[in-house]
């Protein structure tokens, strides 16, 4: 009924007291959403402002200053989202309903109406990152040294290089030691951010960071189990494999069955293998070059790592960075002060303002790391003509997936392009080649699973505070096949020695990326002609380095935003409207067919 229609009913019932409003109107809808896109882009500008100082400059200031500003632009993206309900009875036009949906389902942090909680939950979500940040383990061996504390990257270091397990152990224990201060501190945070979650109408977080996917929260769940089961058997193979050739190296630190210790695979998570790759390598697989050797040898600097990527999206028709990316970025830890080291990358102005943060260091890992942070960067620049609420990835495994794309075709044949090596090593090496990529790829599956899995029922309450360790390790063993080297109690709180937990940062979309990446490789490599027409060539040989054609097919995803549901983003680029794992058995048959021969009469499973 319009408004005309309905005064004299409310002059009629004046006197009673009327209090009928009359109904907001398509064109309200979009003055909502064109004032709310105007305020949220300045919000959001000033919060990324803060929070990058905060990152580079980590001190009780800075933190205060970050703090504040994630206020800000939290709180009015939840006014906005609660506002926007109330155009839930118009029939909208397609992007309008789009955008209203996405108001309401684009937060990670809900704060409560409440002002002192709101500004409490904040404050926990900056003081809990810079808890990371700030985290060091300070052996006592070293008490007396220039050097007495290891920081994150210290400690990535040694469990990349060392193969002492008492070592190992000292340095996983002295890692997993920052974290149980977070953890009361946490709880709460948990607590006030499922209150905010459900005045938004969600059951608590995890639902609300489940309800972006353009599915049912619950049909998202399923989603993901039926991709785990895609790719649950060749991570057995890999994992049994791994076991017993870890079991011969160290025959008292890991056992013959049964999980594996998490501090005995290269990585202080756990999380990646490829640094015991030397250790449980076959025989005559060794590809004749090492890329980290080739990087030092060079005297590689980390502005010319950085170079490589950005050359590898030009090559694909991209325009170069920005001239202020190379000036405002950070590509080196200062001696002077704590940052946060986690590498990741930037879109400040939500135009052309883009930055990456990393520590770098002239390794294989970096080289793989900087494809992946640039990923983000040209995906950002890709969707900046979108409007502001669509300046963002299909979903948020798209956005991690990009990058990691990239990365596929670093092969033999792109170093050879580059000049690193001569010549690409003879299709024998391949098992080594697919190997030490399992261990990256397929080995990180399960983590990528546990950490929201885990996160979601701490959020729902499945999980109670008092159970957070065990849940976590129980978890991890059920996936993964992994536990901890030494006794864990509730005294201890290993999830937050993971960076993602205490920066609040939903994990599911590395997952995603997983899978995504290969289904992206795939049908960007056949774009590409490769492989070519009547060859044998292996999509794990593919690489789409200088194709026009393969850049002009990512660029019309990628300009896409998330404008449109995600369905309709992979349908652009791999032809088809449901992720699918078939493209990672494809990308890993060969190595799975080795890994069942090396297992017969071997223990899989645990």
């Amino acid at each position: 009924m319009n408004r005309t229609g309905l005064l004299p009913v409310c002059a009629a019932l004046f006197l009673v007291g009327c209090t009928q409003q009359a109904q907001p109107t398509v064109d309200d809808a979009r003055k909502f959403l064109a004032d709310a896109e105007t305020r949220l882009l300045a919000l959001d500008v000033e919060d990324q402002q803060a929070d990058w100082v905060h990152e580079n400059f980590i001190t009780d200031d800075t933190e205060a200053v970050s703090a504040k500003a994630d206020q800000r632009a939290i709180d009015e993206s939840v006014r906005l989202a609660k506002e926007a309900t109330k155009f839930d009875k118009l029939q909208l036009p397609e992007d309008m309903a789009r955008k209203m949906k996405l108001l309401k389902n684009g937060l990670v942090l809900a704060t409560p109406a409440d002002p002192k909680e709101s500004e409490e939950v904040t404050r926990l979500a900056a003081s809990l990152d810079g808890a990371y940040g700030k985290g060091k383990y300070c052996p006592d061996r070293l008490k007396n040294t220039d050097h007495p504390c290891l920081d994150v990257e210290d400690v990535t270091r040694i469990m990349a290089t060392s193969q002492k397990p008492d070592e190992l152990l000292d340095v996983w224990k002295g890692w997993h030691a920052i974290s149980p201060p977070m953890r009361k501190d946490f709880a709460r945070f948990v607590e006030l951010s499922n209150k905010g979650a459900r005045e938004l109408g969600f059951k608590d977080t995890g639902a609300m960071w489940r309800a972006k996917y353009d599915m049912a929260p619950d049909d998202f769940s399923k989603e993901l189990d039926r991709l785990w089961d895609q790719m649950r058997p060749l991570y057995l193979s890999l994992h049994a494999y791994v076991r017993w050739k870890l079991h011969e190296k160290y025959p008292n630190a890991v056992p013959a069955t049964g999980p594996m210790p998490a501090d005995m695979l290269g990585n202080i998570w756990a999380q990646d293998w490829t640094n015991i790759y030397k250790l449980i390598a076959p025989p005559a697989a060794d590809p004749g070059y090492d890329l980290t050797q080739i990087l030092k040898a060079r005297n590689t600097t980390p502005k010319q790592m950085v170079a490589y990527g950005e050359s590898f999206f030009k090559s694909l028709g991209f325009a170069p960075l920005p001239a202020t990316f190379w000036e405002r970025s950070l590509f080196t830890k200062p001696r002077d002060r704590d940052v946060v080291c986690h590498a990741s990358a930037w879109d400040i102005d939500y135009v052309d303002d883009l930055r990456i943060k990393v520590c770098i260091d002239s390794t294989a890992e970096y080289f793989v790391t900087l494809h992946h942070e640039l990923g983000h960067n040209f995906y950002q620049r890709a969707y900046d003509m979108q409007p502001f609420l669509f300046r963002d990835s299909a979903n948020d495994g798209f956005h991690e997936a990009i990058g990691d794309t990239i990365a596929l075709s670093v092969t033999p044949e792109y170093l050879v392009k580059l000049g690193f090596i001569p010549k690409a090593p003879d299709a024998s090496k391949d098992i080594g080649l697919l190997l030490n990529k399992a261990l990256e790829k397929i080995a990180f599956l399960p983590f990528g699973l546990i950490i929201d899995e885990w996160r979601w029922k701490v959020f729902s309450g499945e999980i109670p505070p008092d159970q957070y360790n065990k849940a976590w390790w129980d978890l991890r063993l059920k996936y993964e096949g992994i536990a901890p080297p030494v006794a864990r109690t509730e005294a201890d709180f290993d999830p937050g020695a993971k960076y993602h937990v205490p920066a609040n940062v939903p994990y599911m979309r590395y997952f995603l990326a997983d899978i995504l990446q290969f289904q992206f490789h795939r049908a960007l490599a056949k774009e590409a002609g490769c492989p070519a027409s009547g060859s044998n060539t292996p999509l794990h040989r593919c690489s789409i380095y200088q194709s026009a054609a393969a850049g002009t097919k990512l660029n019309a995803m990628l300009s896409m935003g998330t404008s449109k549901p995600w369905q309709d983003a992979l349908e652009v680029i791999a032809g088809t409207r449901q992720m699918d794992a078939t493209a990672i058995l494809d990308y890993f048959a060969p190595l799975k067919t080795w890994l069942d021969e090396q297992n017969k009469g071997k223990p899989v499973g645990w």
